[in-house]
């Protein structure tokens, strides 16, 4: 009996499939659903401080998008304070002139016109929105040592202005908004002030930073324009700051009439007198004592190709501080330091620094001697070190003491290390050397040997928030990358910041998305 259930039962399978190959199934060419797919990947990214770009992928089948905008949370109870009624073709679409340092929610649903019941069920997201930003930037002529003229469009609402540092807080007139101008005084002199124009409310309206003007104190030196800076920088008492008006500044020695190399044998400060017109100081500096610039512009077209801060004598030494300045064409580095000589602290922040072709030389150039600190920041560099490393320091520690610490944050390079050479960005050998490189922007790097290719090269840098684009061996190793490469950034991001305009020096970010990371020199946000 078993036998033949199962020959009877084997047959019947057969004939089935029989039957399903003599008869094949219609084809499924569609599938039709009793409403539309709720919006997917639905986000809401805030754009020039009080807009909001709503994106999500399209769904086939629906004819338009509701949106509804909520403040204050996402509750979405109540009534929308805006509804809009969009086609497919307006994605991504921006909610404009939206409140400042505001809360909102955001929901889209996908109708199909004339037949209500398709309705998808809503997708939400939420963004609180950046403070407003009315402030106009502050003229020259409007900053005087102790007072200053901020400016905003003339009618505009607003309430005070408070200032930090020292809290002062002013209220603002009538007649101050008429005119879209308030006078404040009794500030401080060379003092960065931050001002906040406010609402009754308290919300942001404008937020501006500023330098108040320089007093002269009794160790200061105006240098007018066309004084013979050499001869003022060697009659100088040690100490003292040179308060340098605006125009060039030919630096002539016996055998130069510009472009020399000159001595800085005693401490001494650099500061041009105006923020946005410095002084051209042409020539280069042989440092040997504690210096200190400050709105002024080295420029090294015509010297002898040295590098614009050379350390020429052994010692040690406090500090090399270079501040909102314009360090350019110079050809063998920015420093270089082939003496026992130890700097405790190397500033370089908020500065240009670019056509430093590095012929001979490397960038930030550390040989015989070294540093306890390079703080690199807010500044963005370009057409430099296109075949060398950015960041050389050997390890002269069987002759010099230091704890090299090297921090890169918040800068911008372009056309940096691009020279397809085997150079790297990092060539740190001193013993214990310590990198952190945050929050930068390179562009065209592709040195063979990356970032680093030594064993005694930090091998655990910190790492963090990097943007890089048309790079190689930075993120990864490409087709020519050295095989002795040390590491890479692999959390790095791969965008293209959409310079306005790199040729001409103008790196203002075209990307968004670049902006959100809120990468790069601080200036071109």
């Amino acid at each position: 009996m078993k036998k033949i259930f199962i020959k009877s039962f084997m047959f019947g399978l057969a004939m089935v499939a029989l039957a399903s190959c003599s008869e094949p199934a219609d084809e499924l060419t569609s599938v039709s659903y009793s409403r539309n797919f709720s919006p997917t990947s639905f986000e809401a990214k805030v754009r020039n401080r009080t807009n909001v770009e709503l994106s999500w992928n399209k769904s086939e089948g629906v004819t338009n998008y509701i949106i509804e905008v909520f403040e204050n949370g996402p509750t979405f109870s109540g009534t929308p304070i805006r509804t809009y009624d969009i086609t497919p073709d307006l994605i991504p679409f921006t909610v404009e002139y939206l409140n400042g340092e505001t809360e909102y929610a955001f929901r889209v649903k996908g109708v199909t016109e004339g037949n209500s019941s398709r309705d998808s069920k809503w997708s939400t997201a939420t963004a609180k929105t950046d403070a407003e930003q009315i402030f106009k930037e502050v003229d020259e002529e409007d900053i005087q040592p102790t007072s200053v003229i901020l400016r905003w469009p003339a009618g505009q609402e607003a309430a005070t202005i408070t200032l930090k540092p020292g809290d002062i807080v002013y209220n603002v007139t009538a007649a101050d908004i008429a005119a879209g101008a308030a006078t404040i005084t009794g500030l401080k002199p060379e003092t960065t002030y931050t001002a906040v124009l406010a609402r009754s409310n308290g919300r942001t309206r404008g937020t501006v930073k500023f330098t108040t003007g320089v007093v002269l104190e009794p160790t200061d030196i105006l240098v007018k324009t066309g004084a013979n800076l050499a001869q003022v920088i060697a009659d100088a008492p040690a100490g003292y700051r040179l308060v340098i008006e605006p125009g060039i500044y030919p630096l002539a020695d016996a055998e130069k009439a510009s472009g020399a190399a000159v001595k800085i044998t005693k401490n001494i400060t650099f500061k041009g007198l105006r923020i946005n017109d410095h002084p051209v100081i042409q020539g280069r500096l042989q440092v040997e004592a504690n210096l200190a610039l400050s709105q002024v512009t080295l420029d090294g077209t015509g010297t002898d190709g040295g590098q614009a801060f050379d350390y020429t004598a052994d010692g040690d030494f406090d500090y090399l501080k270079i501040e909102n300045c314009e360090i350019t064409n110079y050809t063998k580095g920015f420093f270089y330091i082939n003496k026992a000589a130890v700097i405790n602290d190397i500033t370089i922040d908020g500065c240009i620094i670019s056509n430093i072709e590095c012929s001979g030389g490397d960038l930030f150039d550390s040989r015989a001697g070294g540093y306890n600190a390079f703080n690199l920041t807010n500044s963005t560099i370009y057409n430099s070190a296109k075949s060398r490393d950015v960041v050389r320091m050997d390890d002269a520690s069987k002759n010099v003491s230091a704890m090299p610490v090297i921090k890169v944050d918040h800068c911008t390079f372009s056309q940096v290390g691009s020279g397809n050479a085997n150079y790297r960005f990092f060539y740190t050998r001193f013993a214990g050397n310590k990198i952190t490189f945050t929050n930068n922007i390179v562009t065209d790097f592709n040195n063979k040997r990356g970032f680093a290719n030594q064993k005694t090269t930090d091998q655990d840098p910190m790492l963090d928030n990097n943007i890089y684009f048309n790079t190689k061996n930075l993120i990864s190793a490409d087709d020519t990358a050295d095989a002795t490469i040390s590491w890479f950034d692999s959390k790095g991001t791969v965008l293209d910041p959409q310079f306005k305009d790199a040729a001409k020096g103008d790196f203002t970010i075209g990307n968004d998305n670049v902006k959100d990371k809120k990468a790069g020199d601080p200036r071109w946000y």
